[in-house]
């Protein structure tokens, strides 16, 4: 079966083999290493597969055998006809550490012999020496060679050995292993070469001074094995290029003799006895396509992954837009493996023949993408000049949302594009001026205004340049005014809104500085210019000036197109099927997606979204860029493509979504005769991303590889008609369908340098505007890349933005030094933050942790005993009094079988009784459980059967509502003269500490049902003991207004019991906010806890009874601000108090004393004492300052858990 002429790709062989049933196959060495590879089934279809011409990778070989194959590794020179040793294989332990090359063939002769051609011992390296009937007569026309190469053989008279110059050696098995060469005769690809032929042809070239060559295996992952790689010295001077080397070369030998990578050396190195030291020569890493000068970054994403592929191939560091493959060191079976990757990439078939036809990187590109359009049957029609050469025409989708944008926001800056460049030089100004208006005579774009005719939108062409340029003389100024002069002048201009409908449409502003110092400030509305449209007028307006000064004319040729004729050809084209057919992609891209991504944000979202901004930049490593770019080669995407990924994950992790949409901008050129036009061509395509925590980073990259190349084959739907035709819901707040975006910058301001010494050079300007919640823009720069934020300065503070730049490059350094690392484990914090938010979320303090509630009060009791410790209306108790009553209530019980963990029902209303309940049932060494009689009998039930209550302390009115399970029942009221005051006034032994059960409070449960929090003595001492968020001490007055079935009575009740304070118990029932007033002045109240909803209630209607208690704490709810504010400027002092009952009353708190303490929400605080707090993810993993989490509390607060 023979194959057609031609080089085939590695798909077009695979299926030849099925197609035809060979059964019989030859295979060079590294063929049989790409097909193994990338065709393993179709050379599983071989039933006899021979290879050879090099050593065979063990790797292969092993893959090929363990799938049952047969495997001939076939070796000899040409000069001993095709074969002079074989070595069969059927299976992989038959395979050692290298493939051995075999034995002899039938009729022929093999040697391994010393220098002397003596025979050498089993194990000991030789040269091969080859003979018999396969042997050469000789090389024709060169008997020198013949008599050198062929050589009388000491073992059969008349016989003749070829002299192989190969090393080898005899294995124990009788077979032989090759070693390598013993001469410079190499072999490449399953040719052998002379290095000193391709060395003599080298150094016939003119400006070479001397020239070695080598054959080397450090090159790309293309799986050639070894390359050719030329070193050379200049001479003279003489300046020396690869491209010219390489067509030197090709002129003079076959493709596979020339030198794949050429490296220019000062000198070459030398060994000790002055011969080139061939084993010092270095690799040829770091290797640049382009040099610098004439390097153009690729620029469309598919040149990017062709770019990459080239590079990953070819073993090039950086490629082009106009690098050539087969000038970088390409060659045919590197270039099935371009096309082959580049199938697997773009799922789109390419002939070899297009690489051929096309190398450089952008005319490959041109055609891939026409490949990928065709397939997906979308042929856009040329793009051509229009044939009425009218001036007033529709505008283009884009321009016409601009258009509609300008008319609902007159005045607005937010679409100004502007750029500031620094001339230095001898600049004359007529000649500059000059040259713009020759630019907006070229190209009509800088001659369209937009007006509206029948309620629509026209751009109208002037048939006259009409130029705005003003110049302004700032010689005279001292230096430090000229600098803010020059500032204010460009802020200036780039914030003065255009007239679309007057023009013009760009303003060009000349600021002398001094006779060879100028700023040259350009602005253009972005309804008639882009990011591109920059660099193309940056180039003309320089070959315009050179051209100009030296008195010729204009040097650029008519443009073949102009902007209206591309807006023309996109509505025409743009409509019916053609447009539905893109629109398909889009709807199922974006069904279901979320209508915004909830970034947290530092202020309110205003309800319409005023565009201001601002702007900060972090400058990260280029280790960090080279790693970046590295996995993208080995993964097949793009560095935009990584860097999205990471965003991503960051902003999930920002917003507590998985599924997160971002906007990128696209050139949107996709014809050739576009490149060099001035126009709004950039279209925003949006890229949905569903972020699983479970995936690896891995997994993410190919998700958004995939998600990308999608975007990028049907990005001629504009974004505007997008909107138009999803209609997601209207919000002025925000943009539609994405509020983030992320560019990759690789073609940086940049430096011309014209004729007479003047140089042009770009000046960063800082944004002050901003289209989106956040845009991020990262920008290779020499060192690295910088990562720059343009943010609305309406939502986010400047350091927030900070943060997040410096958690994504946290994220980013994590995910491609572990790409296979779950996206939940993937970290955000550096060390030092992560040590930051250890300290934040607790202190120790040293306070009785070990102590009851009750031996806490006693000790208490003793130190303050005459002091008030409890007041109901016209009663009062001393701590004394109070001491003795609890004592009486705790043997009472103590007899009734009250002990330790023992569960006693509490159903007593605010009264002098229900603190003596509270301290009897804890003296006792039991358990309180508030009852509420209000609750309907079944829930009471529950509550008791949960808990396990046997006993009931009780007011006699309320004992027949809680009672009803038949329970032992103790009146504090009616039975108090008759039985418990009987009972000894002494302290009882109760034998309970700091981890017995002091309380179970009941809060509502998911399900319905109430669940039971168990809350040791320990839990509420730490409160109010060993703290410092509030102040506790014997001059407070607390008010206990807390029913005792709500945990903030807890704070009211010890705060003053265990500090020798007041505690003012409120009569039952609910009070109005006037009798409340009353009461704190009437009592003096210093110290009070208020829901956040009677705070707000108090403040609006009683702010003079509220400022005269001195310390208030709220909480239970977030906090209104304005009313918060309202009581610090009256000069209180307000803690905010957060915890759920599970950590006993409060968690956090936040001390405020000024206005200013307070943002745009009221802080939680910090964490009390002895209490922890962690702020953590999915993962239960600490996140990063500013980043949601869920909160996570513990300490010695925390209750035991859920009774029953």
């Amino acid at each position: 079966v023979v194959y057609p002429a031609g080089t085939p790709s590695l798909e077009e062989l695979g299926r030849k083999l099925e197609s035809s049933g060979v059964t019989s196959l030859w295979l060079t060495a590294a063929l049989f290493e790409q097909m193994q590879a990338r065709q393993p089934k179709a050379l599983a279809s071989v039933r006899q597969l021979l290879a050879g011409g090099d050593a065979l990778p063990v790797s292969r070989v092993k893959e090929r055998l363990a799938a049952g194959g047969t495997l001939i590794n076939g070796y000899g020179p040409t000069e001993n006809t095709t074969f002079s040793s074989t070595y069969r294989m059927e299976k992989p332990e038959e395979v050692g550490v290298s493939v051995s090359i075999g034995r002899p063939v039938r009729n022929t002769v093999a040697y391994v012999l010393d220098g002397a051609m003596r025979p050498v011992p089993v194990g000991v390296p030789g040269e091969l020496y080859v003979g018999g009937d396969g042997l050469a007569v000789g090389y024709v026309g060169r008997p020198e060679l013949t008599a050198e190469r062929f050589v009388p053989s000491p073992y059969g008279e008349g016989a003749r050995l070829y002299r192989t110059g190969d090393v080898v050696r005899w294995l124990r098995s009788g077979t032989l292993e090759f070693l390598g060469r013993a001469d410079t005769q190499v072999k490449v690809r399953g040719y052998r070469i002379e290095l000193g032929e391709v060395e003599a042809a080298l150094a016939q070239h003119g400006g070479v001074n001397e020239a070695v060559v080598v054959a080397r295996e450090d090159g790309g992952d293309g799986g050639e094995g070894k390359r050719l790689v030329a070193y050379v010295t200049a001479r003279d001077a003489a300046s020396l290029d690869a491209g010219a080397l390489r067509s030197h070369m090709k002129q003079r030998l076959p493709e596979y003799m020339v030198p794949s990578v050429y490296v220019l050396l000062e000198s070459l190195p030398l060994t000790p006895n002055g011969k080139v030291d061939r084993k010092a020569l270095p690799a040829p890493v770091a290797m640049l396509g382009t040099p610098g000068p004439d390097y153009v970054a690729p620029r469309t994403p598919t040149e990017e992954l062709i770019a990459g592929i080239f590079s990953q191939v070819l073993g090039v560091e950086r490629v082009g837009a106009k690098d050539d493959f087969f000038e970088l060191g390409g060659h045919s079976l590197l270039a099935t493996q371009v096309v082959s990757r580049i199938r697997g990439t773009f799922q789109t078939e390419l002939p070899l023949r297009e690489l051929f036809e096309a190398p450089t990187l952008s005319a490959l590109a041109e055609r891939l993408d026409h490949a990928i359009r065709t397939g997906a049957s979308v042929t856009a029609p040329p793009l051509k000049p229009r044939a009425d050469g009218s001036r007033v025409l529709p505008p283009s989708f884009a321009q016409q949302r601009l258009w509609l944008l300008d008319q609902m926001a007159r005045g607005s800056a937010s679409y100004n594009v502007p750029a500031v460049l620094r001339v230095e030089g001898p600049l004359r100004a007529e000649v500059l001026e000059r040259s713009f208006v020759e630019l907006v005579r070229r190209h009509e774009s800088l001659r369209t205004t937009f007006s509206a005719r029948d309620g629509k939108p026209v751009q109208v062409i002037a048939a006259e340049p009409v130029l705005a340029f003003r110049s302004a003389g700032l010689e005279s100024l001292a230096e430090a005014a000229r600098t803010a002069e020059v500032t204010r002048l460009v802020e200036q201009e780039a914030h003065q809104p255009f007239e679309l409908e007057r023009g013009p449409l760009l303003r060009v502003t000349l600021l002398k500085l001094s006779e060879h110092e100028h700023v040259l400030i350009l602005v253009t509305h972005h309804i008639v210019s882009d990011g591109w449209s920059m660099g193309v007028l940056v180039r003309d307006v320089t070959a315009l000036y050179e051209a100009f000064s030296q008195g010729r004319p204009s040097p650029l040729p008519e443009l073949a197109v102009q902007y209206p004729d591309y807006a023309l050809w996109q509505r025409e084209w743009l409509k019916g099927e053609v447009l539905e057919s893109q629109l398909a992609y889009w709807k199922r891209q974006l069904e279901g997606a979320p209508p915004s991504l909830e970034l947290p944000t530092d202020k309110p979202r205003p309800a319409v979204q005023a565009f201001r901004g601002g702007h900060l930049d972090q400058s990260w490593s280029l280790s960090l860029w080279e790693r970046v770019k590295a996995l993208a080669q080995r993964e097949g995407a793009t560095p935009f493509m990584v860097l999205l990924a990471a965003f991503q994950v960051v902003l999930s992790k920002y917003a507590r979504q998985e599924d997160v949409c971002v906007g990128s901008p696209i050139a949107g050129r996709t014809h050739g005769e576009t490149e060099g036009l001035i126009g709004f061509f950039t279209n925003m395509l949006v890229l949905r991303t569903k972020v699983s925590p479970t995936s690896s980073f891995r997994e993410l990259l190919a998700q958004v590889r995939e998600v990308t190349l999608g975007a990028y084959a049907h990005q001629d739907v504009p974004f505007e008609k997008l909107v138009e035709e999803l209609h997601p819901e209207r919000d002025l707040s925000r943009s539609p369908l994405f509020q983030v975006t992320l560019t990759l910058q690789n073609t940086p301001v940049t430096e011309v340098k014209l004729g007479d010494g003047l140089r042009l050079s770009g000046v960063e300007s800082e944004g002050r505007t901003s289209k989106f919640d956040l845009s991020l823009v990262m920008e290779e720069v020499k060192d690295g890349v910088m990562a720059m934020v343009n943010y609305d300065s309406d939502l986010f503070e400047a350091g927030t933005m900070d943060r997040m730049l410096g958690h994504l490059k946290v994220l980013l350094e994590a995910a491609v030094a572990e790409p296979e690392t779950r996206l939940w484990e993937l970290p955000l914090m550096d060390r030092e933050e992560q040590q930051l938010v250890k300290l934040w979320s607790g202190t120790a303090a040293h306070y009785p942790r070990e102590e009851s509630l009750a031996r806490l009060f006693e000790e208490q009791a003793q130190r303050t005993p005459d002091a008030v410790a409890v007041e109901y209306e016209d009663e009062r108790l001393t701590y004394a009094e109070l001491n003795r009553r609890a004592n009486q209530l705790a043997h009472h019980l103590k007899g009734m079988g009250v002990g330790p963990e023992v569960r006693v029902g509490l159903c007593v209303e605010r009264s002098l009784e229900l603190v003596v309940s509270v301290l009897g049932i804890l003296k006792a060494g039991g358990v309180y459980v508030p009852l509420d009689a209000s609750y309907p009998l079944e829930r009471l039930a529950w509550m008791k059967q949960e808990a396990g209550v046997a006993l009931l302390v009780a007011q006699e009115k309320l004992a027949d509502e809680v009672a009803a399970g038949g329970e032992l029942v103790v009146c504090v009221d009616t039975e108090w003269e008759t039985q418990i005051a009987l009972q000894a006034e002494s302290t009882p032994v109760a034998n309970v500490g700091g981890s017995n059960l002091a309380y179970v409070m009941f809060t509502s449960g998911s399900t319905g049902k109430p669940k039971g929090v168990g809350v040791p003595h320990r839990a509420v001492s730490r409160l109010v003991l060993g703290t410092d968020f509030a102040h506790f001490g014997p001059e407070e007055v607390w008010l206990q207004l807390a029913p005792i079935s709500f945990d903030a009575s807890t704070l009211e009740v010890w705060g003053a019991l265990l500090h020798g304070a007041k505690l003012v118990v409120y009569p039952a029932g609910t009070p109005s906010l006037e009798e409340l007033g009353r009461k704190l002045e009437s009592s003096g109240v210093t110290s009070l806890w208020l829901t956040a909803a009677l705070f707000e209630q108090m403040q609006a209607r009683q702010p003079k009874a509220l400022a005269s208690v001195r310390q208030l704490l709220a909480g239970g709810d977030a906090l209104p601000v304005s009313r918060v504010k309202e009581r610090l400027a009256a000069g209180g002092v307000l803690i905010n108090g957060y915890g759920p009952t599970e950590n006993t009353t409060f968690s956090s708190t936040y001390r405020m004393e000024a206005p200013e303490e307070v943002g745009v929400s009221v802080s939680i605080g910090r964490p009390v004492k002895n209490t922890v707090a962690y702020v953590l993810d999915g993962g239960m993993r600490p996140v990063p300052v500013g980043v949601p989490g869920e909160l996570y509390v513990g300490g010695d607060g925390l209750a035991v858990g859920y009774v029953g």
